[in-house]
């Protein structure tokens, strides 16, 4: 391939981040994933600020790979009164990016809350600082500190007697620091949370509740009506419209979430059968999820994959709980996922399709290195810098 490999990206929060570009050009990467984060959800991205941001990008020497994320307001995910009239600014943000160049995509489907964690410097043996997801942890949010209604009912009863034996041994710090971090500081910098609100967890329970008579189906049904309206401009715009997996990939708090399996994603492509409905194929996520399989996901659907995070995943007990445990260690064969991604990148290429695809480090370890660095949680510069690398090493290797 004239070109081999994948096109090597860093996801870059925009002029505010605390890793700047300047940073980032001390990594392997080649371009930059990103998104105009403050605008806010569901209004519409005008040209001139698209422009902007992409000339700051390119004058750093990068381009602007894909944009991560064009975020689905509520009102779409449940059908609110409002939802056609954000749908159709959604499309005029799809028109928008179209006529700057900017064809994939990254988006998802994820009701209220995006990516979960309990703990947000978990130390990981003796390779850094990861996130954990303790679902005990987690129950003890969802019904002692939340109190959501009838959230009892969503557990197994073993569940619900070790989060009581923590919740029991936990301060009430504590227990307000894992409120702040499910709800506000996981959120705030992805176009999520609740706002700058004092009573957050009110505003959490009450988009909530938006999803009381909401169900899996209807969720999917939703979905599917958004697919079928933003499709068509998206194949006229010659974008990639690439889904992101729900993470973690199974129900919480009450809500459906329907992107979490290979039989989701078979669904999903099987009922829109557009050249524009494509993947973003993330390891952390599905791997969380014990019966997904990579490799079986790539042999699947690795030809509606337009881009890939990479990062692996540790679980750690019966319950499911896990870690973030680096990005070649753990549950996920990386060398053989790296490998499909390479026999399918030259088969693009043999066809003499755009065959380079997207891959950034997806989290990573925080390194003692990054502790005098105040970057957003899960996304430490040096941690991601080693993740990169060892991902190219292994690239090169494979190939």
């Amino acid at each position: 391939m004239d070109k081999s490999g994948f096109l090597r990206s860093w996801r870059w929060f925009g002029p505010n981040d605390a890793i700047s570009l300047e940073m980032i050009r001390n990594t392997p990467a080649q371009a930059i994933v990103t998104a105009l984060h403050h605008i806010p959800t569901g209004e519409i991205w005008e040209v001139s600020d698209i422009q902007e941001r992409k000339q700051i990008v390119e004058h750093h020497g990068f381009t602007w790979s894909v944009v991560e994320s064009l975020p689905v307001h509520e009102e779409i995910k449940y059908q609110g009164s409002n939802y056609k009239k954000y749908i159709e600014k959604y499309k005029r943000s799809l028109i928008n990016l179209g006529a700057c160049g900017l064809t994939k995509i990254c988006y998802n489907f994820m009701p209220v809350i995006d990516w979960v964690r309990t703990d947000l410097n978990y130390m990981w043996k003796n390779k850094g600082i990861s996130m954990l997801f303790n679902y005990p942890t987690f129950v003890v949010f969802d019904v002692y500190i939340l109190k959501r209604l009838h959230a009892e009912k969503d557990y197994t009863d073993s569940l619900l007697v070790k989060a009581e034996k923590v919740y029991q041994k936990m301060t009430r710090q504590e227990r307000e620091k894992l409120a702040n971090n499910i709800i506000v500081v996981t959120q705030g910098f992805i176009h999520g949370g609740v706002g700058d609100v004092r009573n957050y967890k009110k505003a959490f329970l009450d988009k909530l509740e938006l999803y009381n008579d909401i169900t899996s189906d209807d969720l999917r049904s939703n979905l599917a009506n958004f697919l079928s309206e933003i499709l068509p401009v998206a194949e006229e715009q010659g974008i990639m419209m690439c889904l992101h997996p729900d993470d973690p990939p199974f129900p919480v708090l009450g809500l459906p979430r329907i992107v979490g399996s290979l039989d989701d994603y078979q669904w999903i492509m099987e009922k829109n059968h557009s050249t524009s409905n494509g993947i973003t194929f993330c390891t952390g996520s599905l791997s969380a999820r014990r019966d997904n399989d990579m490799p079986s996901f790539l042999h699947n659907f690795i030809k509606k994959v337009h881009f890939a995070h990479l990062r692996n995943t540790t679980i750690l007990d019966e319950e499911g709980s896990f870690c973030e445990s680096g990005h070649l260690d753990g549950g996920v064969d990386m060398a053989e996922v790296v490998k499909l991604f390479y026999l399918e990148m030259k088969r693009r290429h043999d066809l003499g399709m755009e065959h380079q695809i997207p891959m950034r480090p997806d989290h990573g370890l925080k390194l003692i290195e990054d502790m005098h660095i105040h970057a957003n949680p899960g996304y430490p510069y040096h941690g991601r810098k080693k993740g990169l690398e060892e991902l190219f090493m292994l690239e090169k290797k494979i190939s």
